[in-house]
């Protein structure tokens, strides 16, 4: 159950330990709720020993995140991947979500509807400029395809960066740009959902442990194989994005996609049969 300071997986009992993730905030509810079914799949999840999910309470960079993930004042982190981050961090190599976070909408402010409308796809990839935070993993992604990129490495300040006409476009996750919207609605009213246009790239995303942690690496992915072969990962997954894939299934949309050449070598293709055909 979600309790406003961290997730429990099982009930209180004679002992309790509590591993520490990264990044928190209502956008990765779905993360740790996975994490928590996983970890009740592993074997040994519903033993003497409970093990209580804990947000790391600090606003931090995702650079910094994955520096105490590496001293060990993180235990497990949930972002995307890439080459580098493979080499520094121990990945369970089973995409948490699907592949949805690469399918990108894309906030504007909503006085520029019907300018991006007219556009085609040469046009949007030539005159809108983009905006990204800079530690992101998608930052290299959007560049190697020729896109110019504004950045910030303050996530919150690039909706008013978009505001006041930085940039053109800030893409989210098709679960993310909706959600954010509502939130902000009353910081920000001007801004819009772009109705017309999506990119895609391949975009795995994982639950990350520090490189010696093989034990909780193990404990990670027999939970979410046991939950993939029950029926239970797709359930949860389907009920934190239920609004979006009716959304996908009732729109036309121009979809662009976009190539990622920092995937590392093997990574395999993105499954997004559960919410894109």
């Amino acid at each position: 159950m979600c309790c406003g300071t961290g997730l429990v997986v099982t009930p209180a009992q004679a002992a309790e330990s509590t591993l520490r993730y990264f990044p928190a905030g209502p956008i990765y509810e779905y993360r740790w709720k996975l994490l928590e079914l996983a970890l009740a799949h592993a074997p040994g999840g519903s033993g003497e020993v409970a093990t209580r999910l804990a947000p790391f309470s600090e606003d931090i960079t995702q650079n910094r995140g994955m520096q105490l993930l590496q001293s060990g004042a993180i235990d497990v982190i949930a972002l995307g991947t890439n080459a580098e981050r493979e080499a520094q961090m121990r990945p369970i190599k089973i995409d948490i979500l699907r592949g949805i976070v690469g399918y990108r909408l894309l906030v504007i402010r909503a006085a520029d509807q019907a300018r991006i409308a007219r556009m085609n796809e040469q046009a949007l990839r030539k005159e809108l400029t983009f905006g990204l935070n800079s530690q992101w993993a998608d930052l290299p992604i959007m560049r190697a395809n020729g896109l110019t990129v504004e950045t910030s490495s303050s996530y919150e300040n690039l909706f008013g960066m978009l505001v006041a006409g930085r940039f053109d476009a800030f893409p989210r996750g098709l679960n993310e740009a909706n959600r954010e919207l509502e939130e902000r609605k009353q910081s920000y009213p001007q801004l819009a959902v772009e109705q017309g246009r999506a990119l895609f790239f391949q975009y795995p995303v994982y639950f990350w442990v520090r490189k010696e942690n093989t034990a909780l690496a193990r404990r990670i992915e027999q939970g979410l194989t046991a939950a993939l072969a029950d029926g239970s990962f797709r359930k949860l997954f389907e009920s934190y994005h239920a609004a979006e894939i009716d959304m996908l299934a009732k729109s036309r949309r121009q979809v662009i996609r976009l190539a990622n050449p920092v995937l590392p070598p093997g990574t395999p293709e993105v499954d997004t049969r559960w919410w894109w055909h």
